[in-house]
């Protein structure tokens, strides 16, 4: 990319001498949505605060629109939106009041935010909902009331930290639709999740994190096909673990060029699955399932199937 609407330059960030985030950077070019993930801890969060200002990297930069944060951080903050993890709406003002009384923030006169207030309503699907409190809308809605509130100040880059966690698939699926749009308009987007599906479908580029460090960056497709034999066969049921272990079935595995455990379920990574789907298909009561590989099981190649405990 020639020309970033914004990078991050060399972050750094310690916490209790360890490191949080390690030697990060990375651009993000207009009208692009790129996507960061990776397991609890692995310094998302962190990284969005320092690139909205509200946490001091250690070292490193971090320039937006040709200004440098900190230093310039109201002239950077104006041309953003954010939507955080955690619920931050005021519970005390109806919809149409939040997204009024945060324009104000942006040193937006009221006739211009009332003048917008509609069409963000219309945008986030709560024209209906206009005098509810966030108290009296589901989770869905108010994700989406915190989107339109996000885009009061008609900002060029949003900054979305996990914004469909806790939705129900249809709440998500109309928050994807939202976001598209968004891209759609030209503008960028920056996007933390724990949803494969969502990165997978609403990134241009990713960015895969572990203990701080980027592991890996690129298209979500290129990136599976770089790694990843291009079909996996998952098998379950009684017995099927004995087929990652058992010397007698040393040759099934063979037809595999990577076998993997999690939990009860067997995974045979595959360039052809054929060969390995006709020695399964004797083998009652084992059940299988056949499938293209995907970005989850990209993100499990890279970061492993280890639990990791938040915090």
């Amino acid at each position: 990319m020639t020309s970033p609407l914004f990078s991050a330059e060399h972050l750094g960030k310690r916490f209790g001498g360890q490191p949080v985030v390690d030697d990060l950077s990375f651009a993000i070019a207009p009208g692009e949505c790129l996507g960061v993930i990776g397991p609890n801890g692995a310094g998302k969060t962190t990284t969005i605060r320092m690139c909205l200002g509200l946490t001091a990297p250690d070292t490193g930069r971090v320039h937006a629109f040709g200004h440098e944060m900190p230093r310039d951080a109201l002239a950077i903050k104006a041309r953003l939106g954010v939507v955080s993890q955690m619920d931050t709406l005021d519970p005390d003002f109806d919809c149409a009041e939040n997204l009024l009384v945060y324009g104000r923030y942006f040193g937006l006169r009221d006739q211009d935010i009332r003048a917008r207030i509609p069409h963000l309503l219309e945008f986030a699907a709560l024209s209906h909902k206009a005098r509810a409190k966030p108290g009296e809308l589901s989770g869905g809605m108010k994700r989406r009331l915190s989107l339109a509130r996000a885009l009061v100040n008609d900002p060029d880059l949003l900054l979305l930290d996990e914004p469909t966690t806790g939705l129900d698939p249809q709440a998500r699926h109309l928050m994807w639709e939202r976001l598209q749009m968004l891209l759609q308009q030209g503008k960028s987007i920056l996007l933390t999740t724990h949803f494969m599906d969502e990165a997978e479908r609403l990134c241009s580029r990713l960015l895969v994190l572990d203990h701080g460090r980027k592991i890996a960056e690129g298209r979500p497709r290129e990136l599976i096909a770089q790694h990843l034999e291009p079909e996996v066969v998952e098998v379950y049921g009684p017995g099927a673990l004995a087929l990652a272990e058992a010397p007698a079935h040393e040759g099934l595995r063979a037809l595999a060029a990577r076998v993997e455990v999690s939990g009860e379920t067997v995974f045979f990574y595959v360039p052809d699955a054929q060969p390995l789907l006709q020695a399964l298909a004797p083998m009652h009561p084992l059940r299988t399932l056949h499938r293209p590989t995907n970005l989850e099981d990209l993100f499990l190649k890279l970061t492993g199937r280890q639990i990791r405990e938040e915090g």
